[in-house]
């Protein structure tokens, strides 16, 4: 692939599910508690599934119970941009992949307090698993 920020629909297209595409390149959401990754609980590491980038750890992963993966931390680095998002009424912090500018979700100050307040809120479809057994047993 190309420079990732200058791929365009078309090749994302050809690249992503259908899902992965409304997720990652439309701002889309999951519906909630659908996501292949909500109860995943295995060692490894999760990577944008756009464009490959590490994003978080699986030792930074909890069960928040609000239907989708939960992290107190991205991956080292910057793997991961915040920016202001006002889109439904809301006022929110979009969480994108700072290499593909994929949608991944949004950041919430509800996170653990020993693990610094922060919730990232992910949809599994912007996520790919690499590590211990996909189905988390």
């Amino acid at each position: 692939m190309t420079d990732p920020k200058s791929t365009t629909d078309s090749e994302w297209r050809e690249k992503l599910t259908p899902e992965q595409f409304h997720v990652l390149r439309e701002k889309g959401t999951e519906r909630a508690f659908t996501g292949e990754y909500d109860k995943h609980f295995s060692e490894g590491e999760y990577y944008c599934a756009g464009c490959g980038t590490k994003l978080f750890e699986s030792d930074a992963k909890y069960n928040s119970g609000c239907g989708w993966p939960a992290f107190t931390k991205p991956a080292e680095g910057e793997a991961v941009a915040e920016h202001r998002d006002v889109s439904h009424g809301m006022i929110r912090t979009e969480v994108t992949c700072a290499k593909c500018d994929g949608h991944l979700g949004h950041v919430f100050p509800d996170g653990p307090p020993e693990a610094g307040g922060l919730r990232y809120c992910i949809n599994s479809a912007s996520l790919d698993f690499e590590g211990g057994d996909k189905d988390g047993e």
